[in-house]
């Protein structure tokens, strides 16, 4: 059994993108494998919804800890007179450990981003020792917040696999290259570039959310998926 955090730099990096590509993936070309999807926290609406939609599944299997107001954690739970309890996500976490043999928990914000008064995104990433992959967007500056992202993620002792790169707009090849030089990033920082997920026109076709992720070091990514196909051969 693997579990995968998707965390980014920041809020709309691409962190849904990448967990619904490689939800789409696993499902289409590993259908015998089962996959689990959790959202540990959400404030607002948005990609639980998203994602009990497109994979047909339960809300509250995807989301055990919701808050109304979009804004972080311990500002809307503040605001809406809630204390937020990570021992219920913790729970739901090993509840899904235990039915799937791949799970992939999506982050909320950055990796910086608070989840309590005393809590951000690493501490859970070190604390429920979860292997994590950061989603840097390309942009003007994406080469400055993938540095200050690793030595954050090393600060904090996260197990970090590596870095994908997502379009979050249409991009050619050489404002990509511009952006978010790959080799660049990868020398700056010791971590390995696992690949870049283009724009995508749409997020509700599965088989182009499967490209996406086809087209990622899926072995670096997911190492017990390739262990899983040795041993089927």
């Amino acid at each position: 059994m693997y579990m995968l955090l998707i965390t980014s730099t920041d809020t709309e990096a691409g962190k849904t993108v990448l967990t619904a590509a490689l939800i789409a993936y696993g499902q289409k070309y590993h259908p015998s494998q089962k996959w689990g999807l959790l959202k540990p926290i959400q404030c607002g609406t948005g990609d639980r919804e998203y994602y009990s939609q497109l994979f047909d599944r339960s809300i509250a299997d995807i989301n055990p800890i919701y808050l109304e107001p979009p804004l972080a954690p311990p500002i809307a739970a503040t605001q809406t007179n809630v204390h937020i309890d990570l021992a219920v996500a913790w729970q739901a976490l090993e509840r899904m450990r235990q039915q799937s043999d791949f799970v992939l928990v999506e982050g909320i914000g950055g990796l910086g981003t608070p989840i309590t008064d005393e809590l951000v995104v690493a501490d859970l990433a070190r604390d429920w020792r979860l292997a994590t992959v950061l989603v840097v967007p390309v942009k003007l500056g994406s080469i400055g917040t993938a540095v200050a992202n690793v030595a954050l993620a090393r600060q904090y002792n996260v197990n970090l696999r590596g870095i994908v790169l997502n379009c979050p707009q249409p991009l050619t090849d050489i404002e990509i290259a511009n952006f978010a030089p790959a080799e660049l990033i990868q020398s700056l920082t010791s971590t390995p570039v696992l690949g870049c997920i283009p724009y995508l026109p749409t997020l509700q076709d599965l088989d182009l959310l499967a490209a996406a992720a086809a087209d990622l070091e899926l072995e670096i990514l997911l190492p017990q998926l390739a262990a899983s196909r040795l041993t089927a051969a």
